[in-house]
């Protein structure tokens, strides 16, 4: 009999469980939810997060306040969002250091595949081969034999540990099977200026930081990390096109919320996101930072899952050979 009462008691206390989560499904959300971008304002995952929140915003009834919380490649922001209440209204939207940052960093507060649920894909952002605009080279054949013959004097800008710019960079390295002189900035927007002054000579970064700068003719464009060239920067080659089989880098980016966040609310999400990337507002300007919203299929939990764990396995490698990590 006490048998029975206690498995009584378990099923209750189940079917209660079920009850609330359904409740909160159906009245999610009720109010304000926050965004976090584990960068700083301004900078690329910033510009693609604020579109994306205003579109979600008026799907779901409620407002969607993007909050930055940088440093430490992006873990901070990340690690923020990890520890808050498994309840929708606090959402991280991080890049490819989400993956990355699982090996960059020999210590992190949260364990990178276990800590969040997955509501979807963003967009994959190419990335663009650029330089000082008197750099000598004419092209990427010319730019590669120059790096090559001044790797100890070549300096190549990145945003910092585990920013998009230094993944590239680390890439090039890779597919070069050369070292050079790194120079990490506290953000993308120091080492964009100083790439405009001239103070260092390369940097690999995201178009959606270097479209206007390119097409301005403030900084000199090799190639473009994409499989295809871009509308919006047609005369830039693919790197394939210039001389540097296989080495395509995207950045992509994807919405996580903390893990234990009811199922219910992540497809709410998710279905929040997928509408918000058909917006034709959200889609002119994705065209106009060079990138494509990512389709349907991408903007689901289990597709964006599925790209963590690749990315994460794909990315060890770069990341050990190169031997840049951070505690």
């Amino acid at each position: 009999m006490k048998t029975m009462k206690t498995l009584f008691g378990i099923s209750a206390a189940f079917a209660v469980s079920l009850l609330a989560t359904s409740a909160l499904a159906q009245t999610y959300p009720e109010r304000t939810i926050t965004m976090v971008v584990p960068f700083s304002a301004g900078g690329p995952t910033d510009t693609v997060t604020r579109l994306v929140a205003e579109s979600m915003s008026k799907d779901l009834g409620q407002q969607i306040v993007v909050e930055n919380v940088g440093g430490a490649g992006g873990t901070l922001g990340a690690g923020r969002v990890a520890s808050a209440d498994a309840d929708g209204y606090t959402l991280l939207l991080h890049h490819i250091g989400m993956a990355t940052s699982a090996t960059l960093y020999r210590k992190l507060a949260y364990d990178t595949l276990n800590a969040f649920e997955y509501v979807g894909l963003v967009t994959d952002v190419p990335m663009a081969i650029v330089a000082r605009k008197d750099l000598e080279p004419t092209d990427l054949k010319g730019l590669i034999e120059y790096m090559k013959a001044n790797k100890d004097t070549v300096t190549v800008a990145n945003a910092g540990i585990g920013a998009a710019s230094h993944l590239c960079g680390m890439m090039l390295m890779s597919a070069l099977q050369t070292q050079f002189v790194t120079v990490p900035y506290k953000g993308t927007g120091p080492a964009m200026t100083d790439l405009l002054g001239g103070q260092v000579d390369v940097m690999c970064d995201q178009t959606t930081n270097t479209t206007k700068q390119i097409q301005g003719g403030t900084i000199k464009a090799y190639a473009v990390t994409s499989p295809a060239r871009l509308g919006n920067l047609p005369d830039i080659p693919t790197a394939e096109e210039a001389g540097l089989p296989g080495f395509q880098v995207g950045i992509w980016h994807g919405i996580y919320a903390p893990k234990g966040t009811p199922a219910e609310v992540t497809e709410r999400l998710s279905k929040s996101l997928q509408l918000a990337l058909k917006d034709p507002n959200v889609v002119a300007r994705f065209a106009e930072l060079g990138t494509v919203p990512s389709a349907e299929a991408e903007a689901t939990p289990a597709a964006l899952k599925a790209k963590l764990e690749g990315e994460i396995a794909r990315w060890k490698p770069v990341i050990e050979a190169a031997g840049q990590f951070a505690d």
